[in-house]
């Protein structure tokens, strides 16, 4: 066991983390979910003498973001004490699903009904019968894919086409090099900028992520411009001018879904220059000769043509990495949503890899994780050691060519089970446990496919804080949720060398955190796997299991912010491989670049390209009727996906969903700045209004998601909260990539014209078998 003074910790003013200031308590404290989002910067919480929240800034002695905050976390009172928050059980009877028809009840009743109900289904199906969804993770991934596993399921599903977010980046680098990586932004050291090992990256290459509004694998945005106030230079790979694109040294305005074929054709310039790193290649580097053949396949010619960049453009940004002191990939989801997202996520990484950027200051570094619960917590013990039958049957891991799954990753194959709730084979599922997540709304594509196989699910429940169009298509039981203000938890994970402690500062009422949730159930089912009174002794027992630490919540409170040692160049010293060998952590001891992992998986063991589909090169057929290129997912300040939509103090400042629109393609389309407008394609449409800017080209389009209207009525009769109008997965497929990774999210085909009156909404039918009828002449 590790001990707790191990770590390094932050020495703060006031010791302690709850003091008075003047008439408010403050409390010091992490802010993780929910509400959303990703980081868990440090906050000063203010609460009165009724532990009722004030308000929450920024803590300024808080290393990760040095008190600055965005505009979701300084407005998290407006949700606090939002009349929409969900503040009881509800139920309703399973006849009236997608019917405003909730009762408020106990939790003892709602615990006793969901005892009862998922029993039964489970002794009449089998305990696989069960599985859960659960939202982008944050702090309910160990507490919910451990009470997935101690109900004896092994089927813990995060519902994306393809797990087509961070998965597949995280799967595409450990089979090439044994771990994940991040850019070194000093995060891992607690005097940050000024550790005297550290220097700031000569070059930032920002790949399919927008960090200072969209902050991925535990970036805090505003590192990227403190290392340009640092020197740091930048390249943006984007289709839009994003504000550090406009700000960038090469701003590369990619065709959505070709971003393997460019990957392809930088490492082709790099080798054909002799611009990659020959000794570090020779020591470490395995298959170098097999991917330069691989990317000889990409001239800059037919790289350019590919992917619609200037040729110099690509041959300079390829140079600045390969002739750079340092660089670092600062890459988001936009790679995990092509359909082929492995072999795209290999190639990217492969860049940095032949060019030497690999754990020096300045370069990619491989995080160690104080929690490492990536992979669920418990799924050994409880599934694969008690119960190896049951483990076989998680859903996906008996198709062939789904072979990573059995590698090391325990979620559930979400397009499996679409299949299997339509075909009921080779099992049938029949409850479903919802917590913090919004399929329908948000991360499922065809949500009319998507809502027609989970309604015939004979049980569900659901965990979030607010209404929303899932829960009302959907559930049956309902709890309402605890924010990160009302509650005690950690925050790791993502690429995090800290543990922060969440801390429980204002009166959370009748609602209940997601940890004491997954607690009282677990123990209704399962004591033995949930042996603690407490969660505070749950979180004792995580630190041990996940993180080999023995220690309290309480000790690692007191040390919060706590950091792991680091250092550089642990390949040389045997410190990235857990038996203590040089190298990383591969079967041949060195970066893969021909990865084993894949060929014994049965899939390409070199990094390649895919056409998307459908797209102008891969169905030209269809692009007299949808000529334009749509790109989804742009995000905003004033929401983290389909959250926040219900705070008017944040909805004033983007009201509607928006598609962004060159001035050219606005007047070819006869559509001005403000116009309401259908998006459509073969596969439906949703309604946006008009941003018409420069700074995307004409060819292409752009748009948010996690759309739905709080203000409108709710029920499915009514319109599901406008989401049949607004939702983008309306345009989107179930459709994954070889490996079972990947789906095209982010690049398909599209037109657009105005909505006129008379065809203001999608036709939506509520029968039950719950149709939805799209625009006439839509497939």
């Amino acid at each position: 066991m590790a001990d707790l003074q191990n770590l390094q910790s932050v020495p703060h003013v006031i010791p302690e983390y709850q003091y008075q200031e003047g008439e408010y308590t403050v409390t010091r404290g992490s802010a993780w979910s929910g509400p959303g989002c990703h980081l868990g910067c440090g906050v000063l919480i203010y609460t009165d003498e009724n532990e009722r929240l004030v308000k929450v800034e920024g803590d300024p002695e808080n290393p990760f973001n040095q008190g600055r905050l965005c505009v979701r976390c300084l407005a998290v009172q407006d949700v606090v004490n939002s009349p929409k928050r969900l503040t009881s059980p509800l139920k309703r009877k399973r006849e009236d699903r997608g019917k405003d028809a909730w009762e408020e009840i106990s939790w003892d009743e709602a615990y006793d009904i969901i005892y009862e109900s998922i029993t039964t289904l489970q002794e009449q199906n089998g305990k696989e019968a069960l599985f859960t969804i659960m939202g982008t993770g944050r702090d309910i991934s160990p507490w919910l894919t451990r009470l997935t596993f101690s109900l004896g399921s092994p089927n813990c599903v995060f519902a994306m086409s393809g797990l087509s977010c961070y998965t597949t980046r995280v799967v595409g680098c450990i089979a090439t090099s044994g771990s994940f990586w991040v850019g070194d932004y000093s995060q891992q050291y607690p005097e940050r900028y000024d550790h005297p090992d550290w220097k700031a990256p000569e070059v930032i290459v920002i790949w399919g992520n927008n960090p200072v509004v969209a902050n991925s694998d535990g970036l805090f945005g505003h590192w990227v411009v403190d290392c340009m106030k640092r020197g740091s230079k930048l390249i943006t790979i984007d289709p839009r001018v994003t504000w550090l694109a406009a700000r960038s040294e090469a701003h590369l305005g990619i065709r959505p879904g070709t971003d393997a074929a460019l990957a392809l054709g930088m490492i082709d310039y790099i080798i054909k220059n002799d611009l990659y790193d020959h000794e570090f290649v020779d020591k470490w580097c395995y298959g170098f000769e097999e991917l330069a053949a691989a990317a000889d396949e990409y001239p800059l010619a037919k790289t350019s043509e590919i992917t619609w960049i200037p040729e110099e453009k690509i041959a300079r940004a390829a140079r600045m990495i390969a002739e750079s002191d340092g660089a670092v990939l600062q890459w988001g989801v936009s790679l995990d949503m092509c359909k082929e997202a492995l072999p795209t996520s290999s190639a990217a990484f492969a860049i940095f890899a032949i060019t030497g950027q690999i754990e020096r200051p300045g370069g990619m570094i491989s995080p160690s994780e104080i929690l490492r619960y990536s992979a669920g917590w418990g799924y050994e013990e409880l599934i694969e050691k008690k119960t190896p039958e049951i483990a076989a049957k998680r859903a996906g891991v008996w198709k062939p060519e789904y072979g990573l799954l059995r590698s090391g990753i325990s979620a559930a194959h979400t397009d499996t089970v679409i299949e299997m709730l339509e075909t009921g084979e080779p099992y049938k599922l029949s409850c479903l446990w919802l917590q913090t997540a919004n399929p329908l709304a948000c991360t499922s594509p065809d949500p009319k496919r998507t809502l027609a196989a989970l309604a015939k699910l004979d049980f569900i429940v659901a965990v979030d804080l607010f209404m929303t169009p899932s829960i009302m298509a959907l559930a049956d039981i309902v709890l309402p949720v605890s924010t990160f203000t009302e509650k005690d938890g950690f925050r790791v994970g993502d690429g995090f060398q800290r543990c922060e402690t969440i801390n429980k500062a204002s009166d959370p009422g009748n609602t209940k955190p997601d940890t004491q949730i997954n607690l009282e159930i677990g123990k209704r089912f399962n004591p033995e796997a949930w042996p603690w009174d407490n969660v505070q002794e749950m979180y004792g027992a995580v630190l041990r299991d996940c993180g080999g630490i023995d220690g309290t919540f309480e000790q690692m409170r007191d040390l919060a912010p706590a950091y792991l040692p680091f250092e550089y160049r642990r390949y040389e010293t045997g410190k990235l491989r857990p038996d203590g060998q040089l190298g990383f952590n591969t079967p041949s001891g060195r970066i893969e670049l021909w990865s084993s992992y894949f060929a014994n998986s049965n899939l390409s063991p070199l990094p390649y390209f895919e056409e998307p589909t459908p797209g102008p090169l891969a169905t030209p057929e269809l692009l007299d009727k949808y000529p334009l290129v749509l790109t989804t997912g742009a995000r905003s300040w004033w929401s983290f996906h389909s959250e926040h939509r219900q705070i008017p103090s944040l909805r004033a400042h983007k009201p509607w969903p928006e598609v962004e629109v060159h001035p050219e393609t606005a007047e070819k389309y006869g559509v001005s700045d403000g116009d309401w407008v259908w998006i459509e394609n073969q596969r439906g449409r949703c309604k946006r209004v008009v941003v018409v800017t420069p700074t995307i080209d004409p060819r292409y389009v752009s748009t948010d998601h996690g759309w739905w209207l709080p203000e409108e009525k709710g029920a499915m009769d009514d319109g599901l909260f406008g989401m049949w109008d607004v939702d983008c997965n309306n345009l989107l497929e179930w459709k994954c990539g070889k490996a079972g990774f990947g789906s095209n999210y982010k690049t398909m085909l599209c037109t657009i014209y105005k909505v006129v009156e008379g065809d203001e909404h999608n036709v939506w039918k509520g029968d039950a078998a719950y149709s939805y009828a799209p625009k006439e002449g839509a497939e």
